[in-house]
């Protein structure tokens, strides 16, 4: 629809952002998104096909999906009506709705694109089912989120979910040299500037687009070529794309906990930052150095809880940023540590034979006798007590009667102290069997 300013000529006189002029005007000139757009992209095999199912785009911000959107609309001569979740309620969907039936009965098909879809709650998801289903509507979705948590199931069985990524170095080297090209002049930034610039930007294609708006905006044409401290100096940092209550949240901590496991120390302390940085809660962090010290290093090295409730002790006195080092030091001390999950694997083994067994009795034998008639049943008759006996190991049954066979819930590796463990648990096993049999 022709608006007032671009009947009067005004559009295209009026100043247009660096990022809005170098809009890609074709699919294939989506920067970065080869797998989606490219020659042997999903899309592009979709488009080839003749037939576009509704979509869920998942990708990082400034990675393509408003556009790409765009551009599909009019690769499939659909009429494109846009609406975002976060403006938009339940009347600007029905007035969409209505606007798609009167496209459709004029033999005109829609493409809906719903930026930020995950926004929506439940029963607005819902009200896409009906219009998806006989065709009023081609939904095409946006979302930072993870679809699979974010987005009914029910919407979902009738998308596919395309997967957007970040945009690497080497494409946002391309959306700078797109910039330099329309401006007509090289950006001003030396080669450790041009370097910072593109980690500024985060993977984020608007974002770069917009700093070096910024950049050439600042310095003149003759202007000297920024350094890198001049350029922090003038743009600033973007904040991190971080939220603690979203999927980059629980991202950083698996990729931490994961570095910490795998022994990776320098894996472990950059993503240990990268939470530090976005603003994570330092206690959760604290948290979750406890719980893998407890699963991932266990007895192998029993100094790793004490480590790890050491740093938590030490960042409530210190508090930020001094405590902020006792964390770190913690996520190198576990991160160094000899790793055994045998404490987890028995814990959960246990659990699943006391749930299976529950009321099973212990054994008479371990059981105290304190009345005449718990006597008489045997409680506590032939009892060894473990200090008077040999070695101070009496090798008796612990578990109840029921049991045909011991089971063996912990089995520790040959790895730090637990290696010592095994030794001892092997000699008890080998006394044991010695015992019974002289029994």
């Amino acid at each position: 629809m022709t608006n007032l300013f671009e009947a009067a000529g005004l559009e295209k006189s009026a100043p247009r952002p660096l990022a809005d002029r170098l809009r890609p005007k074709t699919l294939p000139e989506v920067a970065g998104q080869d797998h989606i757009v490219g020659p042997d992209g999903t899309l592009t095999r979709m488009l080839k096909s003749g037939r576009v199912p509704s979509l869920i785009f998942w990708g990082p911000p400034g990675s393509g999906k408003t556009t790409i959107a765009r551009l599909l609309a009019n690769e499939t001569n659909l009429n494109f009506e846009q609406l975002s979740a976060i403006f938009s309620g339940v009347a600007d969907l029905r007035k969409a709705f209505e606007r798609a039936k009167i496209m459709r009965e004029q033999g005109k098909g829609t493409l809906l694109f719903i930026d930020e879809i995950h926004r929506f709650n439940r029963s607005q998801q819902d009200s896409f089912l009906p219009y998806m289903e006989d065709g009023t509507i081609t939904l095409v979705g946006a979302t930072t989120e993870n679809p699979s948590f974010e987005l009914n199931a029910a919407v979902l069985s009738r998308a596919s979910v395309l997967v957007l990524n970040r945009l690497d170095d080497a494409t946002l080297e391309t959306l700078l040299q797109r910039a330099e090209a329309d401006v007509g002049r090289p950006l001003p930034l030396d080669a450790d500037a041009r370097e910072a610039l593109k980690g500024m930007a985060d993977g984020d294609g608007r974002a770069i687009l917009n700093l070096a708006e910024d950049v050439f905006a600042a310095v003149a044409p003759s202007g000297k070529a920024l350094t890198r401290d001049a350029l922090v100096k003038l743009v600033q940092r973007r904040a991190p794309l971080y939220d603690k209550s979203r999927e980059g949240h629980y991202n950083l901590i698996s990729a931490l906990h994961k570095a910490v496991r795998g022994s990776d120390p320098d894996a472990a302390l950059y993503y240990f930052c990268r939470m530090l940085d976005g603003g994570e809660d330092r206690l959760f962090v604290a948290r979750r150095l406890v719980r893998m010290a407890v699963e991932d290093i266990g007895l192998a090295d029993p100094q790793a809880l004490v480590v790890a409730n050491a740093a938590k002790e030490a960042f409530d006195f210190l508090g930020s940023p001094e405590g902020e080092l006792a964390l770190a030091e913690a996520v190198i001390y576990l991160a160094t540590a000899p790793k055994s999950n045998a404490n987890y694997v028995a814990f959960k083994a246990a659990m699943r034979a006391a749930k299976e067994h529950g009321s099973l009795s212990p054994p008479k034998t371990i059981l105290n006798a304190p009345t005449k008639l718990m006597e008489e049943e045997g409680y506590g008759s032939d009892y060894l007590y473990d200090h008077d006996q040999p070695e101070a190991f009496s090798g008796q049954n612990y578990f109840p009667d029921e049991f045909k066979k011991r089971p063996k819930y912990y089995d520790p590796p040959e790895r730090g102290f637990e290696r010592d463990l095994k030794k001892r648990l092997d000699y008890w096993a080998k006394l044991r069997a010695e015992r019974n049999r002289r029994s």
